[in-house]
């Protein structure tokens, strides 16, 4: 199911439009990841109340304005269709912007932090729920720990 504004979960209908339009682009995102609707919906709204609790005016402003939430790519398609996707660890990594989450597999983030604690602490959490492992790379990108969670 992919959602839209005008075809979400009956439990967005009651947040603001910037944070159900944000909770959707989340939600559709951890389907492409392999996660269950029952298990994205409370953590895309979760995460979409955060986001507008620490973001500043104009961030709102511009994301409400940016056009309708993202449509599951092809590539997310074919993730939803590959069962082992769930299997894979959860990484951090530098990028340019910050520390990035992501499955071992995947091409690009799912996620991206100011600072690499808050990288791993999501990051740990996505793998415990996943029952996986956690592998943090160095800013130079050498693996400094590899954790498993069963």
């Amino acid at each position: 199911m992919v959602w839209t504004m005008n075809d979400y979960p009956s439990s967005m209908k009651n947040l603001e439009k910037p944070v159900r339009k944000k909770a959707i682009d989340i939600a559709n995102s951890m389907l492409d990841d392999g996660y269950k609707e029952n298990r994205a919906i409370p953590i895309a709204t979760e995460q979409a109340k955060e986001w507008y609790k620490n973001a500043d005016k104009e961030e709102i402003q511009s994301y409400e304005k940016g056009g309708k939430p993202t449509q599951r790519s092809k590539e997310g398609k074919e993730k939803t269709n590959n069962p082992e996707r769930l299997e894979e660890g959860e990484e951090v990594y530098k990028q340019e912007e910050g520390w990035a989450v992501g499955s071992s597999g995947s091409s690009q983030a799912s996620e991206r932090f100011d600072t690499k604690e808050e990288a791993v602490k999501r990051a740990k959490d996505i793998a415990k729920n996943k029952g996986t492992s956690l592998t943090v790379y160095r800013a130079d990108g050498t693996v400094e720990e590899t954790r498993k969670y069963d």
